[in-house]
């Protein structure tokens, strides 16, 4: 049976993980390397760093990160923020990042992804989308939420498998960082429209809610940040209510 993964998703800026809500109110929460250890002795399945300011220095100080990273930990590490070029991916990946995050780059320049699978293979390449609720619809954001397009979620969702995504990590701006639960609605036309793993981002509030996300929402993965960093729950507790659901989970090392 196919295990369920639970990812800790940690922003950084500067070189620290901060959190917010709905994209801004930005608050230091810790050192991105001692959290990512952390959290992988909690039994966490994926590490996710996304360089929210993404300026090239940031771009730098995230791939000392991920260096640093790589070194101590044995589950998957995840990398998106700032990427431009398929090269940019290469040299994430050579950092020690087994996937790598497209978002606003995919969006302006679709052909990045479709290279970035040719080259690496699709398992690394991840397409990021952030979505608005835009009447019976929902719409596609870039630069952090600040950034309307003409794209629509489901649509875009399956466009990017088209060109080569291996995942798509699906991101409420309007749930993000309220802990009122995930987008279902959202997540299910997602998931039910493309042919890969969809990542549920966005509103989690409780280990329920990351359930009704595998469940309801039909994703394959949750992402959790906030509810985790301020003590709400922890990756043990919300595996054993999978668990207890008779979801298939990892169990920790």
């Amino acid at each position: 049976m196919l295990t369920r993964r639970v990812i800790v998703c940690l922003d950084v800026h500067a070189g620290r993980v901060v959190k917010g809500v709905q994209f801004v109110a930005l608050r230091d929460v810790g050192d991105p390397v001692e959290l990512a250890a952390a959290y992988e002795r909690e039994g966490a399945d994926e590490i996710a760093f996304l360089d929210i300011s993404a300026s090239a220095e940031e771009r730098g100080t995230l791939l000392d990160v991920a260096r640093r990273t790589a070194e101590r930990l044995f589950v998957p590490l995840t990398i998106g923020g700032g990427v431009r070029t398929a090269d940019d991916v290469g040299l994430i990946l050579r950092a020690g990042a087994d996937k790598v995050s497209l978002n606003s780059i995919a969006v302006a320049q679709p052909q990045v992804v479709t290279e970035a699978s040719e080259r690496f293979g699709s398992q690394c390449v991840v397409v990021s989308i952030d979505a608005r609720k835009d009447g019976a619809g929902w719409r596609v954001f870039t630069h952090g939420g600040r950034v309307h397009t003409d794209l629509e979620a489901v649509a875009w969702a399956r466009e990017c498998v088209q060109l080569g995504a291996g995942e798509i990590l699906l991101t409420s701006i309007d749930r993000d960082g309220v802990r009122t639960g995930y987008d279902l609605e959202l997540t299910r036309a997602v998931a039910n429209e493309v042919s890969v793993p969809v990542i549920a981002s966005g509103g989690a509030g409780s280990s329920q809610d990351v359930l009704a996300a595998l469940t309801i929402g039909g994703a394959e993965a949750a992402l959790v940040a906030g509810i985790l960093h301020d003590g709400v729950t922890t990756v043990q507790e919300i595996k054993a209510v999978l668990r207890g659901a008779g979801i298939s989970v990892r169990e920790a090392a």
